[in-house]
């Protein structure tokens, strides 16, 4: 697979770009490395890219526990001390191993340490390789919103190595897979057509899917790194998706999804939205509903988390002037920004959701 080319940085695919990222930490002249890892991917991806690393500098491994509850400011303290009481210095380069809050966090950590250190994603999970490790967006939950608090700061270099996936239980590789239906919706509905029957679906060039998956959120971005437009169409699924997610995060008599369940269940809410706007066919929202629940299991909802979740909504950070703003589908392949949804037109959408 090829070099990606973006916002100033490469995605570099594949196991021979190891050459080419030792290569950069050679010429960079870094004093130290520092590995921020959590609890799955110490356990089972850090011995394979300490095997690849050809260096001679001082290497320090951090490690933080793993999941979504972790992803708070509390962690960050903790890793600006210990990068500081083992003499982490303007020119340590921070190395981040392991899943999307992994290359959040790690973004954010280097990003503000010392007013900026370098750092470099080595995402580990499907999730983090087509969605959370490219693009720039660093940070952490403001207790159950997602994202409050972070910068946009490009990596040095990503390296995609899907060997990585093979430590992944199902449900994580799923949870990935939710992104790629997305940038398909959005972007490229010869791409989403490839998913429609996923027992079709050749996953031995799953390579190739992922590829093209990262290469569309690269274009993407490339057009509006700081998200004044056009970059706001990667938040189709997100408005309600990460509303949902943070109230079954927060709720202890619910199940946490994880971050693709979520998305996937905001992107048929919101696709029935754009459909009752105008903007898609009855046949295509049910060709999007019928694709997407062949892959995730319908989550439950009760009347009394309706309200829970449209009070979340008030603080999605993607909202201007007060208003909730929605990026829905204009036909498959396509979107438009900045869209205003009133209640009424959510509930049904629920209550479609649950038939």
């Amino acid at each position: 697979m090829q070099t990606i080319p973006a916002n100033g940085y490469p995605v570099l695919f594949g196991e021979k770009e190891y050459e080419t990222l030792n290569a950069f930490i050679e010429k960079s002249n870094y004093s130290s490395i520092f590995i921020l890892v959590d609890t799955h991917s110490n356990e089972l991806c850090l011995l394979r890219f300490l095997s690849f690393l050809a260096t001679d500098k001082t290497i320090e491994i951090i490690e933080i526990e793993s999941g979504e509850a972790e992803k708070n400011i509390n962690s960050c303290v903790e890793i600006w001390n210990i990068l500081t009481e083992l003499g982490a210095d303007r020119k340590t380069v921070l190395v981040n191993i392991g899943g999307g809050v992994i290359t959040d966090i790690g973004g954010f950590v280097a990003s503000t340490f010392k007013r900026g250190i370098d750092f470099i994603n080595i995402p580990t999970t499907l999730l983090a390789m087509v969605d959370a490790s490219i693009g720039g967006k660093n940070g952490v939950d403001l207790g159950n919103l997602k994202n409050q608090i972070g910068v946009i700061n490009v990596p040095k270099t990503v390296l995609i190595d899907t060997e990585f996936l093979s430590t992944l239980p199902q449900n994580e590789m799923r949870s990935g897979l939710a992104e790629m239906l997305k940038h398909g919706l959005i972007f490229d509905a010869d791409y989403w057509s490839q998913f429609k029957d996923l027992s079709q679906t050749d996953f031995a060039d799953f390579d190739a899917l992922i590829h093209r998956s990262i290469e569309i959120k690269n274009e993407i971005v490339m057009q509006d790194p700081t998200e004044n437009g056009i970059r706001k169409a990667l938040n189709f699924g997100h408005t309600l998706g990460h509303a949902i997610e943070s109230y079954f995060l927060e709720n202890k008599n619910k199940k946490t999804l994880l971050h693709g369940e979520a998305i996937a269940a905001g992107m048929i809410l919101e696709s029935f939205i754009s459909w009752q706007k105008g903007m898609l066919t009855e046949a295509e929202y049910d060709d999007i509903k019928k694709t997407i629940n062949a892959v995730f299991e319908t989550i439950i909802f009760e009347e009394n988390d309706l309200q829970p979740i449209f009070d979340l909504l008030i603080h999605d950070k993607k909202n201007e002037y007060g208003k909730i703003q929605f990026a829905l589908l204009d036909g498959i392949g396509k979107i438009k920004i900045d869209q205003e949804v009133d209640n009424e037109l959510i509930i049904k959408s629920f209550d479609d959701y649950k038939k």
